[in-house]
């Protein structure tokens, strides 16, 4: 794709393969069954190719893989491709002065710059799949295919076993510690953006047959990545939608699922403000305190990730099994760690903006004495409102889709449509679970799109 910056569809496709990243990984998993599942609209043709035998379906370790794939699969393209597209185009342009062929324009000029990306790509795919919750739990059919993460759930859910989930949990900290520490030796960054910039111009001559394997490999990743989704769609669309959206229980979980989500994403960027602010009037510091303050504000959110949500959701279970607190404090618990798992995305949006604003009005604001409420709403606020924006949509779309917290501390009385979906799944109401995954990835997929407009006209 790098090699062909100007062929029909490019803009389309990578806006397609920004969709995984945009869609709730109980969505995904569902949009999976659907598609390979043992009555997944793929079932009769891979059975006929079995030799009539019936298709056994993707549970389990195959499910698992199949589905970490397609998530990851469009995140690394996205950013090999921004790591080739920073590559100066006089590099592109010597190359074709020289009569460079295929071969020699990889090696000499592409593969150092993909070269450099890929310990910074693998650890983030890395750590996206040690520390994912529910996609093993929808898919993974049973002991034989299972996490830390899920045996944490099941001990404290099923077999009240705090123990075991205490060790377990010790386990997947010390874990993903070990993990975070050796990447960061080996040079690898788990906090990376996905934003692409504007292609350089590419002098590069391709030839006819390489032009085939390009465009065959490009449709093959783009019916990987598109089918799960057009099988969710379909599936969504035969269940009965009018009566889902007539039930009580699903709008009270509609409705709380706003709820928490706007509540999470309003306490994430007040954190992020508040970050971005501290590391601005720590920079520039001399003291090691000061500059230990200062990195600590600028990168430390990015160390929330290390720690996943259902392992923080098991401390409170823990502290609070033997109160009457266990599931009143489910919507206080859903708020406060969504927030701060969103917190590094939402500072990654808001950051950038806050520092250039800085630097423009820090000076005149000390000579003018403007300072406090009025500078935030005279001169901050113009230059913040965009940036905001995006971060309150990102950070409620991954507070809707999140299940890690509230499965563990929702009840019949909390209810979020994620949480609503996997009850569903588990008594086998396949059609209503595939109804509700439809309205959730929608909503999901709207506050997405919004928070990516929002960037692009900031951008430009």
């Amino acid at each position: 794709m790098s090699r062909h910056p100007a062929f029909p569809g490019r803009a389309l496709i990578l806006r397609l393969f920004a969709l995984p990243l945009a869609i709730p990984a109980i969505v995904a998993a569902l949009g999976m069954l659907a598609l390979l599942g043992r009555a997944g609209l793929l079932a009769t043709p891979l059975s006929a190719l079995a030799g009539g035998a019936a298709w056994p379906g993707i549970y389990g370790l195959s499910g698992i893989l199949v589905a970490h794939v397609f998530f990851n699969l469009p995140l690394a393209t996205r950013l090999f491709l921004e790591a080739l597209d920073t590559l100066p185009a006089d590099q592109w342009r010597l190359a074709s002065q020289l009569g460079m062929g295929a071969g020699s324009t990889f090696r000499l000029v592409e593969w150092p710059a993909i070269r450099t990306a890929i310990p910074g790509v693998a650890g983030l795919v890395f750590m996206l799949c040690i520390t994912s919750f529910t996609i093993v739990l929808t898919l993974g059919g049973g002991p034989a295919a299972t996490t830390l993460e899920v045996a944490i759930y099941q001990a404290l859910r099923f077999d009240f076993d705090p123990a075991r989930a205490v060790t377990f949990t010790a386990l997947q900290i010390a874990l993903t510690g070990v993990v975070v520490l050796a990447l960061t030796r080996l040079g690898a960054s788990t906090a990376v953006d996905v934003n692409l910039p504007v292609a350089p111009r590419k002098f590069v001559v391709v030839g006819a047959a390489e032009a085939a394997a390009n465009a065959a490999i490009i449709v093959a990743a783009l019916i990987f990545v598109a089918a799960p989704m057009a099988a969710t769609l379909i599936a969504g669309l035969g269940a009965d939608l009018g009566r889902l959206a007539g039930e009580a229980a699903v709008r009270q979980a509609a409705a709380t699922s706003i709820a928490l989500a706007v509540l999470s994403a309003l306490l994430s960027v007040a954190l992020a403000l508040s970050l971005a602010a501290a590391r601005r009037a720590a920079s520039g510091a001399r003291s090691p305190a000061g500059r230990f303050f200062e990195s600590a504000a600028g990168t430390g959110a990015g160390f929330v990730l290390v720690v996943p949500p259902i392992v923080i959701g098991a401390g409170w279970f823990v502290l609070l099994r033997h109160t009457d607190l266990l599931f009143a404090v489910a919507p206080v618990m859903v708020v406060t760690v969504n927030s701060v798992m969103a917190m590094p995305f939402v500072i990654r949006a808001i950051r950038p903006a806050y520092d250039a604003a800085g630097e423009r009005n820090d000076r005149l604001c000390a000579q003018l004495g403007i300072a406090g409420w009025n500078r935030a709403r005279l001169i901050d606020w113009p230059a913040l409102r965009r940036p905001v924006a995006t971060g309150l949509a990102f950070a409620m779309a991954l507070s809707l889709g999140d299940l890690g917290v509230i499965a563990l501390f929702g009840s019949d009385s909390v209810q979020t449509l994620p949480y609503l979906l996997l009850a569903r799944m588990g008594s086998y109401r396949t059609e209503d679970a595939a109804g509700l995954a439809l309205l959730l990835g929608l909503l999901c997929l709207a506050l997405v799109f919004a928070a990516d407009r929002f960037g692009g006209t900031r951008a430009a």
